[in-house]
């Protein structure tokens, strides 16, 4: 049941063996509270509290805290910009995804900043014979 349900989060970047491992705590916590006489299946009270406790792990595990309404806010965006790119058959500015999400330009700006993995201070910027970007 785990296995198949950490394949919804296959693309996210994290390891499976630690989405594994979490789903298992959330399968472990299934079996503790499942209670048989409430008349369902386990596994459509199993598969909630895995999937919960994945996603748990997923908003949790960052180096860096961001709120959940600003990170809302930034897959919205993330969507409207998909939606709009298929549409438009080009990528959307910043204007016309806060348009759509009727919030201000600076807020959209914030929210999609905020979801940007940080780099380390120790990750080269320049090695020899690659071009620095301008």
């Amino acid at each position: 049941m785990v296995l198949s349900v950490i394949q919804r989060f296959t693309n996210r970047g994290e390891n499976l063996d630690d989405l594994f491992q979490v789903g298992c705590i959330g399968l472990i916590k299934a079996i503790d509270h499942f209670d048989m006489n409430q008349g369902v299946r386990f596994s459509t009270y199993g598969v909630p509290m895995i999937i919960g406790e994945i996603r748990r792990y997923l908003r949790d595990n960052n180096s860096i805290r961001v709120s959940r309404s600003l990170r809302d806010t930034a897959y919205k965006a993330m969507q409207v910009k998909e939606k709009m790119t298929a549409q438009n058959n080009r990528e959307p500015t910043i204007e016309e995804i806060a348009k759509a999400l009727d919030l201000p330009r600076e807020d959209v700006v914030l929210a999609l900043e905020s979801i940007v993995e940080p780099v380390s201070l120790y990750e080269p910027v320049f090695r020899m014979g690659e071009i620095p970007f301008m």
